[in-house]
């Protein structure tokens, strides 16, 4: 019997390459196929400047200092994550991937969302019609689904035959308003400061207050009440190595994670949660 497929939906470009890879190794790993569909069928690019760091330092648009990374070191895709996703790029299914309009729920024994936030190539991704339709079928038909980061906004953005979102009534996290403004800082203030909203997808216009358009901000806005976004806790174990935004789990370490999940559906915040998140998810799998 074939092993149970996985599907993992990708923008045409600049998807996390963490958060992407790191799950698919663990699928493959625990026995399962992975699956891929992008917008026109061909294979989606991660985002070179996670994948390199080149281009977050103050210097990064000088060919001669491009390499010399500071910042670029800090908030690049780790060495596993890279080398996951260098191996993911040549598997036969990420090379021969499906179409977003073709996928069809039956196919798929689970649904994982990776996020990404650069603006050129996630926006189309977070606005697919397509998508939107996939997922909230996911939904109906209560199979397991992840999403993490910005993934969490193409699952709150679909809606039910209702019109609300998948999400009303559920728990869930996703990118909190502190990480991403931590990030967004480092680059616009000491960085990358051709490009300042290069962590901003949907930046705030002018009468909005700070952090409205924020991942956090429009996914609370399609929850039942905003207290269902679930952040981590004062009192939660290990606090500090969960908020900081130093600290990212492994394999072997959970505590950095904060994972929350709500019947089958597993959702996380960035790559720092990526091991624990796509391990609980793999617990809501058939066994292959």
């Amino acid at each position: 019997m074939p092993a149970p497929c996985v599907v993992i939906p990708l923008p045409s470009r600049d998807y996390d390459p963490s958060e992407a890879a790191l799950a698919w190794r663990q699928l493959r790993d625990a026995g399962y196929r992975v699956c891929f569909a992008t917008p026109d069928g061909l294979p989606a690019t991660p985002d070179p400047v996670m994948m390199t760091g080149e281009g977050l330092d103050p210097w990064g648009l000088i060919p001669g200092l491009r390499k010399l990374k500071l910042l670029g070191l800090l908030l690049r895709a780790r060495r596993d994550a890279r080398e996951a996703c260098a191996q993911m790029l040549a598997d036969p299914d990420y090379r021969q991937p499906l179409r977003h309009e073709r996928l069809r729920v039956e196919d798929f024994a689970g649904l994982l969302i990776p996020g990404g936030h650069w603006a050129r190539g996630m926006r189309a991704y977070l606005d697919s019609a397509d998508l939107q339709t996939f997922v909230a079928a996911f939904f109906a038909a209560d199979k397991p689904v992840a999403a993490v980061c910005h993934g969490v906004l193409l699952v709150a953005r679909s809606k039910t035959a209702d019109g609300r979102s998948v999400l009303h009534g559920r728990k869930t996290t996703a990118l909190t308003w502190a990480l991403e403004k931590t990030a967004w800082d480092l680059t616009r203030f000491y960085g990358r400061w051709w490009n300042r909203d290069y962590y901003r997808t949907y930046p705030e216009a002018p009468d909005q207050p700070a952090g409205y358009m924020s991942v956090q901000g429009e996914v609370s806005r399609l929850l039942a009440s905003p207290a269902d976004f679930l952040d981590v806790p004062k009192e939660a174990p290990a606090f500090w190595h969960k908020t900081s935004g130093l600290h990212r789990d492994t394999a072997q370490d959970e505590r950095p994670a904060w994972v929350v999940q709500d019947g089958n559906y597993v959702s996380a915040r960035w790559p720092g949660d990526v091991h624990t998140w796509a391990k609980r998810f793999i617990t809501l799998l058939p066994r292959p």
